[in-house]
């Protein structure tokens, strides 16, 4: 299938693939876009373009697909159909643009606690969220509403009442509807922007600390400055970007939480500037002459650039800062209290450029029903042209169009807003109150059907689909096996290995095997069980990356300078911190077994045995897990002893050929891996210190493509046996367009492709990649930053026009979550952030089926019922006004005045409508499972054009049937004419109403009865309204002229010949052509 996409490639030529690469082919360049009818030959070829675009500028290669599209679509039809649009608000943006005047971002000096040094004036450190101020706010809501058609349309009718030629009926049967949708749409922003408004007023508030030549002052987060020295504490939020400069740590380092940042739960280690974390005390930041040089801000959280430069010392001092130097804001310090000085604020920190501006999302059935509004507007018009027409243009005829149009404003009933909003604000409440989703909760009530339209979903994988907790299982040992129940076994002989140990007042804790001895050459004696379980249990508890953190009592009282001494060091106040859950999980066992880790820094670590003891083990080497390696390793040297034991863990296909041969690896790493456990294989080896020194040190850096994939496996993202096509890294125009020739030959692949990768694909190939990507059962994009994960749903909404889905769990989401058509948060262990910025916030990934399947269907098929009854409601009394206007001479006089007209569209029918909110076409269980019928909801078939002129027949045939009915059967008493039309038009929307419901409620039942009810009770009170145009005809009910028979079965017949057809049409659509979620159901 992907071989058949013309990918603009030039035409065949018998030269060699090199050849495109050259100028050989210059002469064919004035045909180069002519597509090859040979698809098995595009293989060959460039993806897109000619050699000519290999000579040209780089700058030049991402503007050329865009410029050929936007050639071929440039013209009268481009402008006529949406063009104009595109040019108008391209004029808006550019004045926008030119008012605001964005100021260039530039590379800074700061001075260390001298902000009045810098050059130039930065951005207030303010978050602001807020859309609106005191003075947009009216402005920009209204906007907001009357950007629509339906609405804008709604407000010119009812103005129009204000002109005493134009007003055909009371004011508040226009104003009441509108005023009732602008008040309800205004309070709803309100305390939207008010919430907004406090949680910014609640983070700019925050007091933080302020290192002064006077000593420490408190400051709010919104007053720092640039070169601003800032003391943050732990578990408080950094404020803006900084340079860390010192720390209470011993290390020199500290960990900070950035899971609000790029989504990662672990914690990162970050360095002190070597220069100042020396200084003997904290005031000594003062008495140096100091200055830190920074990049200019950007939107990379994982680099970072700059200087560290002391004057006043002989030689000068100059140390160059990485990422590791940095604490960039919204990041949270997890150890110690640290100082750093402020680089970047408010605006320019890297948290907020990657953070876009939330836009007012609106519903795709919102779009299609302001389509169909407009559509109704032409057919209002025209229908007003024919009646002034026929009238002969005589007198004011424009006066009249104008009544007619006001007469038949009805084909766009007013009450379509009304019902549309009410019916998302109960598709809300139901979602929340649904046991089998708790906690959901509906943060959006304007866009509830979205979630039955999706087409492409789009989740954060670290956490969200995973919950990143991991529990030791078992442990195997060849000859022998521990499972959960056994672990004391494990526990006891611990205790009995290292109280020997110390009894004999070796303080070694390993076997006694001589040091200078490599194990290779060990006697080949079997070890007792005791011996191999106490060398598993140590390697496991030395072999990884976990540090262990403490909670400080000192608190934000204590002197920073002394703050670790005041730390608590038991059991209970110990918590483990690692890049991965299953590290975690390793040493937690390691602890509960007895071999506890206590403490760890950047060149040492010590473990304290059952009996107390702490032993203590130097880091002579690590060697971080790779995606390319499986496996990780630590080299580490004992105290007491002096031994060096190089440690290894990694899976069990990286590891078999690495460890002595053995019988039973393979075979019980396959047994665990069946029984659904995750499975480590770890290693030891004795060295000499000859050895240690002739090893070569090789440092590589993990890409998580590896783990990527896991995920999307695990996930049943990928099935198992589908070929998953890992796209290799590349860095240059010309590796992307090989690698992607290579991806088009794959058939029914899985991509996983890195967010490095994917940046150079789109500057140069974004339609051809997204084109292929499309294609793929599945795509898995790894490392991405928050600005690109934005980046690939706007791609996705621009190149497809689908509906787009989003979820997310980190701060890091945020941004995607606000671009796609539907944002769902998920309350995890990465905080908070994704589930307030969502549509929809759930407490579980397993709750999206839900939410989508039942939810998504049911909020979309009823409010396409919905807006379609209400429009067909509008039709018929329009098809009975113009019937009425042609009988009596095209007069422009309404039909129905006042109460009528508003009880029409409310008491009376209001109810029974309004309950089609309740109607299922499929039971929830049936729609878990058979997922399928989503699919049907994607192609809009709801609410379509065809269904929409379906309902216009139905409305004309039934207008009329009513009408002329009337007129016919009642020709001798012709004053009730209004009666009588109006009381079969009742009943035959009721009957409406009972056609179209699938499955019935007992409140819409209620509904029906009551509707009926209000409308026989009305009748004896409301007389003087069922007069021909009231006292121009002077005609009254009588009332007891209703309760005759002869009333009732005219009455019941014409109801009947407006109904009966339709119920007979749809019994035999259902039996010859059952719609597909009736055939599960029968």
């Amino acid at each position: 299938m992907a071989d058949q996409i013309p990918l603009h490639p030039v035409p065949r030529s018998t030269q060699r693939r090199a050849a495109y690469y050259t100028s050989a082919a210059t002469a064919q360049r004035h045909n180069r876009y002519q597509v090859e009818d040979e698809s098995s030959h595009l293989d060959e070829m460039p993806l897109m373009m000619s050699e000519e675009g290999f000579e040209n500028d780089e700058s030049d290669y991402h503007t050329l697909p865009r410029a050929r599209i936007s050639q071929r679509s440039r013209g009268l039809e481009w402008f006529i159909c949406g063009g104009w649009k595109f040019l108008c608000t391209s004029c808006a943006d550019w004045l926008i643009n030119l008012c605001r005047r964005k100021k260039e971002l530039k590379a800074r000096t700061v001075w260390l606690g001298c902000p009045e040094k810098c050059e130039e004036k930065y951005p207030k450190n303010a978050i602001k969220n807020q859309k609106y101020n005191i003075f947009t706010f009216i402005p920009g809501v209204l906007y907001e509403q009357f950007k629509f058609f339906l609405n804008l349309y709604f407000l010119v009718v009812s103005c129009s009442q204000f002109v005493p030629a134009l007003k055909i009926g009371y004011l508040y049967t226009y104003w009441a509807p509108l005023g009732f949708v602008l008040t309800v749409t205004v309070v709803r922003e309100a305390v939207d922007e008010f919430r907004r408004y406090k949680r910014d007023k609640e983070m700019n508030s925050q007091l933080y600390s302020k290192l002064t030549v006077r000593g420490k002052v408190q400051v709010k987060s919104s007053d720092i400055q640039v070169g601003d020295l800032i003391i943050v504490e732990k578990n408080q939020r950094i404020p803006s970007d900084m340079v860390f400069l010192r720390t209470s740590e011993k290390t020199g380092s500290c960990f900070i939480r950035t899971d609000q940042l790029d989504g990662e739960t672990d914690w990162k280690l970050k360095v002190a500037v070597s220069c100042t974390q020396r200084l003997p005390a904290l005031g000594d930041l003062f008495s140096i002459n100091a200055y830190v040089y920074a990049q200019k801000p950007q939107l990379d959280i994982h680099s970072f650039e700059g200087t560290f430069t002391r004057e006043d010392s002989d030689p000068a001092v100059h140390e160059s800062l990485s990422i590791e130097n940095t604490l960039w804001a919204s990041t949270v310090v997890a150890s110690g209290t640290v100082i750093g000085v402020v680089i970047y604020t408010g605006k320019e920190t890297r948290s907020v450029l990657n953070t876009s501006n939330p836009k007012n999302k609106v519903g795709l059935l919102d779009l299609e029903l302001n389509q169909l509004t407009k559509a109704l507007f032409l057919a209002l018009v025209a229908l007003s042209v024919v009646m002034v027409t026929l009238q002969g243009f005589v007198g004011p005829w424009y006066r009249n169009l104008f009544r007619f149009l006001l007469l038949f404003s009805y084909i766009i009933p007013i009450s379509l807003r009304v019902n549309l909003d009410m019916g998302k604000a109960a598709y809300g409440w139901m979602i929340m109150k649904d046991d089998n989703i708790p906690g959901t909760v509906v943060r959006t009530s304007t866009i509830p059907e979205e979630l039955g339209r999706l087409v492409y979903l789009l989740t954060d994988k670290t956490g969200t689909l995973t919950q990143n907790e991991m529990i030791f299982k078992r442990l195997h040992l060849g000859t022998v096996s521990y499972g959960t129940d056994t672990m004391d076994e494990i526990q006891s002989h611990i205790i009995n290995s290292y109280s020997q140990v110390h009894s004999q007042n070796s303080g070694n804790s390993t076997s006694s095997t001589p040091s200078r001895k490599p194990q290779s050459s060990a006697p080949k004696v079997r070890k007792s069980v005791s011996s191999r379980i106490h060398e598993a249990v140590k390697a496991i508890a030395l072999c990884h990356n976990v540090t262990p953190v403490y909670e400080s009592r000192a608190g934000v009282s204590g002197e920073t300078e002394y703050a670790e001494v005041d730390q608590d060091f038991s059991d209970e106040n110990r918590t483990y911190q690692a890049s991965s859950p299953d590290e975690v999980a390793l040493v937690q066992w390691t602890e509960s077994v007895g071999l506890t880790l206590v403490s760890r820094d950047l060149t040492s670590m010590q473990l304290k045995t059952p009996g107390g003891y702490i032993l203590t083990y130097y880091i002579l080497q690590i060697f971080p897990f790779t995606s390319e390696s499986k496996r990780m390793g630590i080299i580490v040297r004992d105290e007491s002893s002096g031994e060096i034991t190089f440690y290894m863990k990694g899976a069990d296909v990286a590891m078999s050929t690495i460890v002595q041969y053995n019988d039973w690896l393979e075979e019980e790493c396959g047994n665990m891996a069946r029984e659904g456990l995750r499975t480590l294989v770890v290693a030891k080896k004795s060295l000499t210190e000859e050895q240690y020194q002739d090893f070569e040190i090789w440092m590589l850096t993990g890409d998580k493509l590896e783990t990527a994939t896991c995920i999307a496996k695990s996930s049943h993202l990928v099935s198992r046996t589908q070929d998953i096509h890992i796209f290799r890294p590349v860095t240059t125009r010309g590796e992307a367009h090989l690698e992607l020739n290579a991806f088009r030959r794959k058939h029914d692949c899985a991509l996983v492709i890195s967010g490095d990768s994917l940046e150079v694909c789109l500057k140069y190939y974004e339609h051809e990649l997204v084109e292929l990507a499309c294609q793929c059962p599945a795509v898995v994009c790894c490392r991405c930053s928050p600005t690109q994960k934005a980046h690939i749903v706007k791609l996705l909404q621009h190149h497809t026009g689908k509906r787009t889905c989003a979820i997310g769990d980190g701060g890091n989401d945020v941004s995607m979550i606000q671009a796609a058509d539907c944002g769902i948060g998920i309350e995890g262990k990465e905080g908070k952030q994704a589930s307030l910025a969502a549509d929809f916030s759930i407490t579980q990934f397993k709750h999206i089926g839900r939410l989508l399947m039942v939810h998504g269907r049911n909020s979309y098929k009823r409010s396409a019922a919905l807006g379609q009854f209400v429009m067909h409601r509008g039709l018929i009394i329009s098809t009975m006004q113009a019937v009425f206007s042609s009988v009596f001479y095209f007069a422009s006089v309404p039909l129905y005045q006042g109460f009528l007209m508003v009880g029409y569209a409310t008491i009376y029918t209001m109810f029974p409508v309004f309950s089609l909110v309740l109607d299922q076409d499929v039971k929830p269980e049936m729609a878990l499972l058979y997922p399928e019928l989503y699919k049907d909801l994607t192609k809009g078939r709801s609410l379509s054009f065809k269904t929409f002129l379906i309902w216009v027949l139905i409305s004309i045939y039934q207008g009329g049937i009513l009408m002329y009915g009337a007129l016919l059967l009642f020709e001798s008493e012709f004053v009730h004419v209004v009666a009588i039309s109006f009381t079969a038009l009742i009943l035959t929307e009721l009957l409406m109403v009972a056609l179209t419901i699938r499955t019935w409620h007992w409140l819409m039942v209620v509904a029906e009865f009551l509707s009926l009810g209000c409308y026989v009770a009305s009748l004896a009170f409301l007389n003087e309204y069922f007069g021909i145009g009231r006292v121009s005809f002077g005609a009254f009910l009588d009332v007891a002229f209703i309760t005759t028979v002869t009333f009732l079965w005219k009455v019941s017949a014409i109801t009947v010949v407006s109904c009966l057809p339709l119920y007979i049409l749809k019994y035999l659509k259902r039996k010859f052509s059952p719609p597909s979620y009736s055939k599960l159901t029968s």
